[in-house]
C-alpha cells in the first residue's frame, strides 16, 4: 500500500502547497481504503523498476580468522537468483519469507551484515502480505504481493515520527478508514509507512504516486501496521514493531527488503 521516491537526497513534503497538494492529499484519501496507494511494483536504491542491484561474489571472511559457525555468511534461506539481485553495500535486510505461494502469512526478521560478511539476525515479526499470496510479475488489483529485492528509502504516517533514521513525512493523507479484505477495520493502519521501491521514485514521499512501470503494475507497496489480516500487496507487522523498526532502518547502511514465499526466495 502506498506510493513513491526519487534518488536525489530525500526530502520532506509539506502538507499543504497549494491546490497541488490539496489534489495529492484527495488522491491519496481516496485510494487509501485497503492496502495504500493501489498495490506496487518498485525495485531498489536509485533504479525503479529493476532489481535492487547486479550479481555479487560472496565475501570471505577476514584474513586468518575463520568465520563464526553460529552465524550465516548469506541469509537463509536465499537461493543464488535472488542473491544476485542484493546490492553489494546493503547492509540491512529485511527478510520477509511467506508461508506458501498463495498464502498472506508470513515472517520479518531483520538482519545486519558484520564487517566480516556474516549476516547476524535481529528482531522477528509475524506479518501479514497480500490475501492471494505472492507474484514475480505484480499487477493493479491482483490482490498479491510483489517478489524481489526493493530498496527502503522513505518513510511517513499519520503518527508522529517515532525516531526514524529514514526520511519520515507526517500528514493526515496517511488516514486509513474502511474495511480490510476479512472485514477488519482498517483505522491506524498507516499511522507509520515505510515505502517499499517497487514501481516507485526512491526518495520521494511514500505519497508520491509516480508509476515508473506504469499504473497498471501497481503501487503504493509499503511496510504498515498490521489490521489483523491479508493486505492488498503491501507486508504488515504490529505497531509496536514499526516503531522498532523505522528506529533500526539506516539509510547508511542501505537498507533493502527481500520478500517473497519460501519457495519463490529459494530459487
Amino acid at each position: 500500500m502506498s506510493p513513491q521516491s526519487p534518488s536525489q537526497p530525500p526530502h520532506r513534503l509539506p502538507l499543504a502547497r497549494g491546490i497541488a497538494a490539496a489534489l495529492v492529499v484527495l488522491g491519496t484519501l481516496g485510494a487509501l481504503s485497503a492496502c495504500g496507494a493501489g498495490d506496487g511494483d518498485g525495485k531498489s536504491d536509485g533504479k525503479a523498476g529493476a532489481p535492487a542491484s547486479a550479481p555479487r561474489a560472496a565475501n570471505g571472511s577476514e584474513a586468518g580468522r575463520a568465520a563464526p559457525t553460529s552465524l550465516p555468511h548469506e541469509l537463509p534461506g536465499i537461493g543464488p537468483r535472488t542473491l544476485a539481485q542484493l546490492p553489494d553495500r546493503a547492509r540491512q535486510v529485511l527478510l520477509v519469507t511467506g508461508a506458501g505461494r498463495d498464502s498472506s502469512r508470513s515472517k520479518a526478521v531483520l538482519y545486519e551484515r558484520a564487517d566480516n560478511g556474516d549476516w547476524r539476525p535481529g528482531p522477528s515479526w509475524p506479518a501479514h502480505n497480500a490475501h492471494r499470496g505472492w507474484t514475480d510479475k505484480h499487477l493493479q488489483g491482483d490482490l498479491r504481493s510483489p517478489i524481489g529485492v526493493f530498496g527502503l528509502t522513505d518513510a511517513g504516517g499519520l503518527d508522529e515520527d517515532p525516531g526514524s533514521k529514514l526520511p519520515y513525512e507526517r500528514s493526515r493523507a496517511f488516514t486509513a478508514s474502511g474495511s480490510g479484505i476479512e472485514g477488519e477495520p482498517l483505522a491506524g493502519s498507516f499511522d507509520y509507512v515505510v515505502a517499499i521501491n517497487y514501481n516507485r521514485v526512491p526518495g520521494t514521499s511514500p505519497l508520491d504516486w509516480t508509476r515508473p512501470l506504469g499504473a497498471e503494475r501497481g503501487g503504493g507497496i509499503w511496510v504498515h501496521v498490521d489490521h489483523g489480516g491479508a493486505t492488498q500487496g503491501c507486508v504488515s507487522i504490529a505497531k509496536h514493531h514499526m516503531r522498532d523498526l523505522l528506529r533500526r532502518l539506516d539509510p547508511a547502511r542501505h537498507p533493502v527488503v527481500v520478500m517473497g514465499d519460501t519457495k519463490s526466495l529459494a530459487r
